[in-house]
């Protein structure tokens, strides 16, 4: 029988890092035969090996590090007679995924920001080798036994973060029908059931509208007090602050749909970080189980109260997913080209 691994999501580890130590020197003398003069050769030490974090596509979770939490670079090799330069020790490469952040002790503070894929960083050197004798040689010490130990490396413990990297951010209170637009749009497969809270994690699904592609992120739902740590708390809002645009998506058989888009959106002003400023489409779903006619009311009792016009979108039938579509490739499209603009400038 075979068994299929599943990957766990984990988007915060702690991990403790350190840079190799620099090899000691060496104390040595040449002493030969049919060499009348002899002296110091004791070779330098190595230098320790570095830290470097690398960023790589292929993960999307830092569930390696649950189990991994201690990095340590190799130290430097003693340096050797003969005026031989000890082996630098070898440099240790962490990789963790696009859109991780590597933070400080006090898991505030951001030291890296890593959003490339490929993009390299040295985080921590490696010390310095240590002086052997033949450094210290000179006129008026022709025969020095001093040498040095070589310098420490560093060392530090971080906190990673990882906020996933996606166009669309899809934000709504649980059972809006989120991971239901998610499977029906993109080839992904979240769990969907009849109750609140079936996403417990993000999940990432691709898109495709003509020849444009784009990420959508489904994070768990939201509830009043999500700030204060109700329910899964906002502590998934983090993975859609680099999206371009929110689909809010809403349960148009709920009776009051005005008052949930509005507890929604205050948790995301209280949460901060820009996202409540975001550019938002609004969804009602689950058409299908009101019909036409009365979901149209909804749509307009909706509008009249927000201002707001929504799609209607069954993700069961798949009635009105082309155009909510069509509409986020159209804003990940603006955004991108007003993104090159500014770099330009």
């Amino acid at each position: 029988m075979r068994r299929i691994k599943i990957m766990k999501f984990l988007d915060q580890a702690k991990i403790y890092v350190k840079s190799g130590d620099g090899g000691p020197g060496c104390v040595s003398f040449r002493r030969e035969k049919y060499i009348e003069f002899g002296g110091p050769d004791g070779g330098n030490g190595g230098r320790g090996g570095d830290i470097i974090f690398t960023c790589v596509k292929d993960l999307n979770t830092l569930i390696d590090f649950r189990y991994t939490q201690h990095f340590r670079a190799k130290n430097g090799h003693h340096g050797q007679g003969r005026d031989k330069t000890g082996a630098g020790g070898e440099d240790l490469v962490i990789k963790v995924p696009v859109g991780t952040q590597i933070l400080d002790e006090d898991k505030e503070t951001v030291l890296l920001d890593m959003l490339t894929e490929g993009e390299t960083v040295t985080f921590l050197k490696g010390g310095d080798g240590g002086f052997g004798n033949a450094h210290y040689k000179s006129s008026t010490n022709q025969a020095p036994r001093k040498f040095t130990p070589g310098w420490p490396g560093e060392e530090r413990d971080l906190w990673l973060r990882l906020k996933l990297i996606a166009d669309v951010g899809l934000v709504g209170l649980p059972n809006a029908g989120k991971s239901t637009f998610l499977a029906a749009c993109t080839r992904a497969r979240p769990k969907v059931a009849d109750y609140p809270f079936t996403t417990l994690h993000p999940n990432l699904g691709v898109a495709y509208v003509g020849s444009h592609e784009f990420v959508i992120a489904d994070i768990p739902g939201l509830i009043e007090g999500a700030h204060e740590g109700h329910g899964l708390g906002d502590r998934f809002l983090g993975h859609i602050e680099r999206t371009s645009v929110l689909l809010h998506l809403i349960d148009v058989t709920q009776d009051d749909i005005a008052g949930a888009y509005q507890t929604v959106r205050t948790e995301l002003s209280e949460y901060g970080g820009g996202i409540e400023n975001k550019t938002e489409i609004v969804g009602l779903t689950k058409t299908d189980a009101l019909g036409d006619e009365l979901a149209q009311d909804q749509a307009k009792t909706f509008e009249k109260e927000t201002g707001i016009k929504p799609y209607l979108i069954s993700s069961i039938s798949k009635d009105g997913l082309e155009p909510v579509l069509y509409q986020l490739s159209k804003i990940i499209k603006e955004s991108a080209s007003s993104d090159d603009g500014e770099r330009e400038d």
